[in-house]
C-alpha cells in the first residue's frame, strides 16, 4: 500500500483532538437546564430529532448545534422556557467554543515521522471558524500541506478534494473515527480508509453493517499508523 500513497487526509474532531466528550457533556447541563419540562430521555430524543431536521440547513458544528438546543427548549417548554433558561443554553454553547484543544495521545508523533514520506492534508466537516480556531489552538498547522473543512463528506466532495489535489483516487488515504464520514465515502471511490475509532460516537455517525474492502483498515490508535504506512 505504501508506494501507491501519496496524500493521507485526517479528519479533525476526535481522530487528532477530544470533539464528542464536548457535546455529550453539554447536552447532559442541557437535559438539567429542562429538567422542568421533561426527562433526560425526552430531552436527548427531542434534541436528536430536531438535529437530524436543521442539518440540511445549519450543517454540523457547535452553532448549528446551539441553534437546536434552542429550538428543542422551546418545543419541549411549549415555548415556555424563560429568558434566563435561554441564556443558560446560550452559555453552554459558548463555553464549548472556548474548550481547550487536548490533542489525542500520539497524533503529533504520527504526524512528525510522516510528513517527509506524504502529503499530509486535514478534511474534516463542522463549523469553518470554530475548526480554524481548533486548528491554531492545536499546534499542529505546520504538519500540514492543506486544510478541507467540507458542508458535508460524501463520494463526491472526496472526488472534488481528489481533483483539487492533483492526485489519482488509490493515491489517497484518509485516517477518521468516523465510518460513515471518513470511511465508507473513500472506499466507494477507490480510494484507501483507515479507521481509528473514538470511545464516544454520534447516533447520526454510526455504522452497523461490517465492512469488507481490501483498502480498508481499523487500527487500535493512531499510533499504529506508523507500522501499517511501514509495510
Amino acid at each position: 500500500m505504501k508506494q501507491n500513497i501519496k496524500v493521507i487526509a485526517f479528519d479533525a474532531d476526535d481522530t487528532l483532538w477530544v470533539n464528542e466528550t464536548f457535546f455529550r457533556d453539554a447536552e447532559k447541563v442541557f437535559a438539567t437546564i429542562m429538567k422542568p419540562f421533561a426527562k433526560a430521555d425526552e430531552v436527548y430524543r427531542k434534541l436528536y430529532e430536531v438535529e437530524m431536521n436543521n442539518m440540511l440547513l445549519y450543517g454540523y458544528g457547535i452553532k448549528g448545534f446551539m441553534l437546536s438546543l434552542i429550538e428543542t427548549a422551546n418545543v419541549i417548554s411549549n415555548n415556555h422556557v424563560s429568558a434566563q433558561q435561554i441564556g443558560e443554553i446560550i452559555e453552554v454553547g459558548k463555553s464549548m467554543l472556548q474548550k481547550p484543544v487536548e490533542l489525542l495521545d500520539g497524533v503529533e508523533q504520527v504526524l512528525k515521522s510522516l510528513q517527509g514520506d506524504y502529503r499530509l492534508i486535514v478534511a474534516t466537516k463542522g463549523d469553518l471558524l470554530d475548526q480554524e480556531r481548533k486548528l491554531r489552538k492545536s499546534g499542529l498547522l505546520p504538519y500540514f500541506h492543506h486544510i478541507e473543512v467540507m458542508s458535508d463528506k460524501t463520494p463526491s466532495t472526496y472526488q472534488a478534494l481528489i481533483k483539487h489535489l492533483d492526485i489519482e483516487n488509490h493515491e489517497l488515504l484518509m485516517v477518521g473515527n468516523s465510518l460513515k464520514s471518513d470511511i465508507l465515502p473513500v472506499l466507494q471511490i477507490g480510494s484507501w480508509g483507515v479507521h481509528v475509532p473514538f470511545h464516544t460516537t454520534w447516533h447520526h455517525e454510526e455504522v452497523n453493517e461490517p465492512i469488507i474492502s481490501d483498502q480498508f483498515y481499523t487500527l487500535g490508535s493512531i499510533i499504529e499508523l506508523e507500522e501499517l504506512m511501514q509495510d
